[in-house]
């Protein structure tokens, strides 16, 4: 599809959030590694610098340049964990309406043999998921989302070109569901790095993937939103900032490329929202600016070097901002902190309102999260603050290396009505309860838990109102605003039943 815009210089400038940007190259970066994936992608960015924008929307230069750098991924499981997820019956079934659909035929959850528990079907076949990857070197390293691979008995990649590999899984990093695999080849095409932070709401970009095994499919749409959460991956620490986007995403599309119109990377195609189980409007990409983070350090490390504040953060509501009495409607509310921690050495106080880090503004605690997951433990992070409503503040951080066990003891005015201190799971956890998420109930006072309920101390609470919860954060989101009754649904260590308490607010 083309569209042309006839428009003078002055017109376009004054009409330049409605068309699209001018990306100029990739961000230069201090690093001395000759294996970092920016600085490859950088030698081979001249190539591709004669394009520019004209004023006319035309997509075949992004779908020319990007094509060749997707490829095919065609991951083999056996029966037991395509169906299941490591035994775990209950995953698929307790996913958010309307995700479930999606999942239903999403690679790593049963896209061709989809069946309910305990059915009778013989299960000893290998099942095969069909997805997509971006080529991110030329000597054959490749991203994609870690639900595609994970637990995979054997990975196939086909390029652009029909050429058929086995690839090698280098690392996955859950809490951002990616992985990176190797191939064997050089001199491969692949697709530049562009900016997730530059890029603005309405700006149209391309997706290129493989949906239903149709491959190298281009779709084009715009940026529908930024930072979006929509709590689909579960796993404690999770990191979720999607951009959200119109264009046509399908199964077979994940770990695919998002693309600007000059086609450099904007994102990794991941999820998509769906009453049907295929495109319905509603698109997620992994931002560039993630996965460049996340794939450079399980290029050269194996392992994701993680960086926390140590702060538990919400969004700030219209009911924080007559209790603080800020004049501003958007920022990250600072519920605790813990003990040690890079924020709480840095100053930061609970009930502080984060506005920005390194300059760019935080409008959501997603778009927080977001930018400390690029950053490695160690670095320093300039951090601007609102106290008190009105005092602004500037901070500097030392960020510390993110362990799975770190818990964060909220005593906010809302679990203070309920009567309860809440502490986030761990491994061992998870274990003993026979779950994958929840809070775990550590202590229980006077409050409307206690005098509703016969909820008792070590309860582990997997989900509200059937939403589910890995952080205090989460849950304090799921309860406040409700009109209605709260119905809480856990276990209790030892016992295989789900216990379910239903109260008033």
């Amino acid at each position: 599809m083309i569209v042309f815009i006839e428009m003078n210089l002055k017109t376009q400038r004054m009409y330049l959030f409605i068309i699209l940007l001018l990306f100029q190259g990739c961000q230069a970066q201090d690093k001395k590694n000759e294996n970092d994936m920016e600085v490859i992608q950088k030698k081979t960015a001249a190539t591709q610098a004669n394009i520019s924008y004209t004023g006319i929307v035309d997509f075949r230069n992004a779908a020319k340049i990007a094509t060749p750098g997707v490829v095919n991924i065609k991951s083999s499981f056996t029966s037991q964990i395509q169906q299941y997820e490591n035994g775990d019956q209950n995953q698929f079934y307790n996913l958010p309406n309307p995700l479930k659909e999606f999942f239903k035929n999403d690679p790593l959850f049963r896209q061709y043999k989809f069946q309910p528990p305990n059915s009778s079907e013989n299960n000893s076949m290998p099942l095969v998921g069909s997805a997509s990857g971006v080529i991110l070197t030329p000597d054959g390293y490749i991203v994609t989302n870690n639900h595609v691979v994970k637990d995979a008995l054997e990975i196939n990649i086909t390029l652009f070109d029909g050429r058929s590999y086995t690839a090698k899984l280098v690392g996955s990093d859950p809490l951002t569901d990616l992985a990176l695999l190797k191939i064997d080849e050089k001199n491969l095409s692949f697709i530049l790095f562009g900016d997730s932070d530059t890029i603005e709401i309405g700006e149209w970009v391309v997706a290129v993937g493989n949906p239903f095994n149709l491959a190298s499919t281009v779709t084009a749409g715009i940026v529908s939103a930024k930072a979006r959460n929509i709590n689909i991956l579960r796993d404690q620490g999770a990191i979720e900032s999607f951009i959200q986007t119109d264009a046509a995403v399908n199964p077979g599309n994940s770990g695919g490329a998002l693309v600007t119109l000059e086609g450099k990377l904007i994102g990794i195609n991941t999820a998509i929202a769906t009453p049907t189980g295929v495109y319905a409007g509603y698109a997620f990409a992994i931002p560039v600016d993630i996965v460049k983070k996340v794939a450079n350090d399980l290029m050269n490390y194996g392992a994701v070097q993680r960086a926390v504040l140590g702060i538990s953060i919400r969004d700030l509501n219209s009911v924080l901002v007559k209790e603080i009495n800020i004049d501003r409607a958007n920022g990250v509310y600072v519920d605790a902190l813990i003990d040690n921690g890079a924020a709480k050495e840095a100053g930061i106080r609970a009930k502080d309102v984060i506005i920005s880090i390194d300059n760019i503004e935080t409008i959501t605690a997603s778009k927080l999260q977001e930018i400390i997951s690029r950053k490695r433990p160690g670095d320093k992070v300039k951090i601007t603050v609102i106290r008190n409503g009105k005092d602004k503040k500037e901070l500097t951080a030392i960020l510390k290396k993110y362990t799975a066990a770190t818990t964060v003891v909220l005593k906010t005015d809302l679990l203070k009505e309920l009567g309860v201190e809440l502490a986030e799971i761990d491994k061992d956890d998870q274990k003993k309860y026979n779950v994958r998420n929840g809070l775990k109930v550590t202590k229980l006072y006077d409050g409307k838990l206690k005098s509703s309920t016969d909820i008792r101390e070590g309860f582990v609470i997997t989900s509200v109102n059937i939403t589910p919860v890995t952080i205090v954060q989460s849950f304090i989101e799921a309860v406040q605003g409700q009109q209605r009754g709260i119905m809480i649904e856990g276990k209790y260590a030892g016992d295989p039943t789900f216990y379910y308490y239903a109260f008033g607010m």
